[in-house]
């Protein structure tokens, strides 16, 4: 469902090129802004350099299809991301047992919860009914320790490291939404100057689908798959659809979550993780500057699609020219990226009086890097602050 326009004379003005350029917009601010942290998230847990270019072009793909078809079908503009939240949980949680297949499989168990959300409404409203403070909290302590590699990386690589976090924060003063891609361009000259490149470096540039048979691992099912599927409902669906609504616009969850679990599914056989709804660039798709008139934003999200069927082409150059890099400088463009994302996170976890101490908990555990009968921190961060939470709660219902 779509509100009317509350300006119908103002839904009469606006051309065709504004819904395109913002959806170029969107998906060029999309991919410039975070395609590094997810190639960093694919190398961490285990995948090769073929694998995270093969994993790059599914979720490019994925996010083009459910992007263009949902958008069209819906006359909404339904634009789709990839996790990012969802990778820096991998970047967090480093190699599990399985290597790189137990990995994959935990992906595949991670799209199934989100079709499972989509089907059921007890388990979606089960997921919503996690207190968002302590989701908040869970994706700081997983983003603290990937924010703090600017700083590293200015005392380990301060010439390198400097011009990079100086353009960012110039451009961020003046504009924004560009402030990471700016960071990515200067750290990609950066590299490009002081690196010496491997002559062959591009010879397989060109993005060649790999297939990776899932195996299935408790450790990576508890320490990737559940926490990926929580940072992704509660850090990407949930804000997405309020953007939607916030800008008038009602869809039905349930093909939506269905669609992008399936299409992730499938893309997880070729080493993807998530898809799911974009958050942030969903404002340029679905808010007044793609078009004054409502029903034609979705154009905006079509364009979008469009343009990730172009930027998947390029997965095996942006996989080559990563694995080349210092790994530092990646980490720090990955910090910068996700500084946002943090403030936010912490600004919910402690927007609740009543919940401010167990989401205080929650953070400092995911933060802490602790590993438990081999399950990562991120869960063990949810179940501290939950635990916390509903002690408190029988304490104040005693009194």
């Amino acid at each position: 469902m779509i509100d009317s326009p509350s300006n119908p004379a103002m839904a009469q003005t606006g051309t065709l090129f504004q819904p395109v350029f913002s959806g170029l917009l969107a998906s060029l601010v999309g991919f410039a802004s975070s395609f590094a942290i997810i190639l960093q998230g694919f190398d961490a847990v285990g995948a090769t350099q073929a694998q995270a270019a093969s994993g790059l072009f599914a979720l490019c793909l994925g996010m083009a299809l459910v992007g263009i078809i949902m958008s069209a079908m819906t006359k909404m503009p339904i634009s789709i991301a990839w996790s990012t939240p969802g990778a820096a949980l991998l970047i967090a949680t480093g190699a599990v047992q399985g290597g790189f297949p137990a990995a994959v499989g935990a992906f595949i168990v991670a799209a199934a919860l989100v079709v499972a959300a989509g089907f059921w409404r007890p388990f979606g409203r089960a997921v919503a009914a996690i207190p968002m403070p302590l989701a908040s909290a869970m994706l700081a302590g997983i983003l603290f320790n990937l924010c703090l590699a600017p700083v590293r990386a200015v005392a380990e690589l301060p010439a390198l490291a400097l011009p990079i976090i100086l353009v960012w924060a110039i451009t961020l003063r003046f504009a924004r939404i560009w402030a990471v891609p700016a960071a990515v361009g200067v750290s990609a000259v950066m590299i490009a100057i002081s690196t010496e490149l491997p002559a062959d470096l591009f010879a397989n540039a060109w993005p060649a689908p790999v297939l990776v048979v899932p195996t299935l691992n408790l450790d990576a099912l508890v320490g990737i798959a559940l926490p990926l599927f929580v940072v992704t409902m509660a850090s990407q669906n949930i804000p997405g659809l309020a953007v939607l609504r916030t800008n008038g616009y009602h869809p039905d969850v349930k093909p939506i979550f269905v669609s992008t679990g399936i299409v992730s599914a499938i893309g997880g056989l070729l080493g993807g993780q998530l898809i799911n709804l974009a958050a942030i660039t969903a404002a340029l798709c679905a808010g007044p500057e793609a078009h004054p008139d409502k029903a034609k934003r979705y154009i905006a999200a079509i364009t979008a699609g469009f343009a990730y069927i172009v930027f998947a082409l390029g997965a095996g150059i942006a996989a080559a020219f990563i694995s080349a890099a210092p790994p530092i400088l990646i980490e720090a463009v990955a910090g910068l990226a996700l500084i946002g994302a943090l403030a936010n996170a912490l600004v919910g976890s402690v927007a609740d009086d009543d919940l401010r101490l167990p989401a205080i908990l929650t953070f400092v555990t995911a933060a802490s890097g602790l590993t438990l009968f081999g399950i990562g921190a991120a869960f063990w961060g949810l179940i501290a602050g939950g635990a916390l939470h509903a002690l408190l709660k029988t304490k104040k219902a005693a009194i």
